[in-house]
């Protein structure tokens, strides 16, 4: 008891991080609501459907905070680079000034996005501000954009040009909360709160229909900084301006994160009800089962070093390799989800070189075993050791991802009653056959003809309704 009393208490200490691990109320009596959920359940239109089948994404953390990449007057800032701006280290003036100081003279939409099409991502979120309020776009709204810097050109434009002529959808990062807006608080306390906050509400909402009405292809809207009082309170603002942009694009998609209810509930309402289109609340981490998501579409964002996304100059702690995202992109998929795997670009415009590896370390694992990420789901299997299930949507293909080989070299698949195997392949190697051996009804064991794999593979289960053999019955044991 005291330890779930503990546990219970922990997410109290927090307020950024901890805000998006929120789960669903316990269901009880609903409670009337006006700007809680506003559907039930997952969304079946087309949009929707493309972007639960991407399986990959890339994420792209870049501004002003590049230029530093964590480091100020020779002492080194310990948290994420793009929240430099907060620390004491540093005046917010010094900061600011770096504007005058960003000039990507590197930087290469095409490039970029090649980078992204040959890892195999479907999806990119650029971030067009970040908490600093600066905007890789020339808004009209606020002088601290780029056209104020040296580059002067927009930067947006040419990302969504590059990464949608690659055949990669674009979903646009947006912070509510703008440290550069003079009008901007944390909470509303006094009548002078009220005023400047509703100042900053038009504020915003311009820039987001500029945003949409500037760049049309946009898929969807990536929101952050949404979790302090002042913007919680406006629930009804919120949700007028959310029903706004969706008018203006029919299809669009909003994770969890962008508003609250009228009781403060974000993520998920007072009756537990999923607000937004996905949940967001899977942040550098990842669920263990299905029943964690509650039926809910869903993406991990993952950093490659621990909590680093804006350009840092020094990668801290332990930087995870191919393999290691490899299986979390088969962990979030195997559980209905997407795997977004985030980049930080220097000031300059160029891509460290240890991401570009990695990205085409992944890209040559996914050219042989893409079929086994795109367009798949949740099997419904029990999970083994070895690795994960994965579904073909809409068939009865099944892919094993193994990432764990057994010293027995026997891989134990469970399949639904009546289901057998009818054909066994690697993916990639179709001629490398496998002959199922049955130890029990509905379960078999699939041998691998070596253990010796340095990287993970995939075998392909085709399936099919079982037809019984009288000669064959298996005795349930007897206590």
């Amino acid at each position: 008891m005291k330890r779930n009393l503990l546990l219970l208490l922990i997410p109290l200490m927090f307020t950024c991080q901890t805000s998006l691990a929120q789960q669903p109320a316990a269901q009880g009596d609903k409670v009337s609501l006006v700007h809680g959920a506003h559907r039930t359940g997952r969304r079946t239109d087309a949009a929707m459907a493309r972007w639960r089948a991407y399986g990959l994404g890339q994420f792209i953390h870049w501004g002003l905070y590049s230029i530093p990449g964590g480091e100020w007057d020779g002492k080194t800032y310990n948290g994420a680079a793009e929240w430099i701006r907060s620390w004491d280290g540093i005046t917010k003036s010094a900061y600011d000034s770096l504007i005058y100081h960003f000039n990507p003279v590197k930087f290469d939409a095409t490039a970029w996005a090649a980078a992204a099409q040959q890892m195999g991502a479907k999806y990119v979120t650029i971030t067009t501000k970040h908490h600093d309020g600066f905007c890789l776009w020339p808004s009209k709204y606020t002088s601290y954009t780029v056209a104020s810097s040296p580059y002067k050109k927009d930067l947006i434009k040419p990302l969504v040009d590059a990464y949608n002529k690659a055949g990669i959808d674009v979903i646009l990062y947006f912070s509510i909360m703008d440290w550069s807006n003079p009008d901007w608080r944390y909470d509303i306390k006094t009548k002078d709160d009220s005023i400047a906050f509703e100042r900053f509400k038009k504020f915003t909402r311009n820039q987001l229909l500029e945003l949409l009405e500037r760049y049309p292809t946009t898929k969807g809207l990536w929101f952050d900084g949404t979790w302090d009082n002042a913007w919680v309170k406006q629930a009804a603002f919120a949700d007028e301006l959310e029903t706004e942009m969706r008018k203006m694009r029919p299809g669009l998609i909003i994770g969890s994160r962008f508003r609250a209810d009228e009781n403060g509930k974000r993520h998920f309402d007072t009756n537990g009800q999923l607000m937004g289109d996905y949940e967001q609340g899977w942040e550098r981490k990842i669920p263990n089962t299905i029943t964690e998501v509650h039926g809910n579409d869903w993406d991990c964002v993952m950093t490659v070093p621990e909590n680093q996304w804006g350009y840092n100059a020094a990668w801290k702690g332990h930087i995870k390799t191919t393999d290691e995202l490899l299986e979390m992109l088969a962990k979030c998929v195997s559980l209905d989800g997407n795997f977004v795997l985030n980049f930080g670009p220097k000031g300059d415009g160029s891509i460290r070189k240890e991401e570009l590896s990695l990205a085409r370390e992944i890209g040559d694992w996914m050219a042989v075993n893409q079929e086994a990420i795109y367009g798949c789901e949740y099997a419904g299997l029990e999970p083994q050791n070895w690795g994960y299930f994965t579904k073909k949507t809409g068939t009865d293909k099944i892919y094993m991802l193994v990432f764990n080989v057994p010293v027995s070299g026997a891989l134990r698949v469970k399949l639904p009653v009546q289901t057998s195997i009818s054909k066994a392949y690697r993916l990639g190697q179709p001629a490398q056959t496998f002959v199922p051996e049955e130890i029990q009804a509905s379960e078999s064991f699939i041998h691998l003809k070596t253990t010796s794999e340095k990287h993970p593979f995939v075998i392909v289960l085709e399936t099919a309704k079982k037809t019984e053999n009288p000669k064959v019955k298996y005795e349930k044991a007897k206590t």
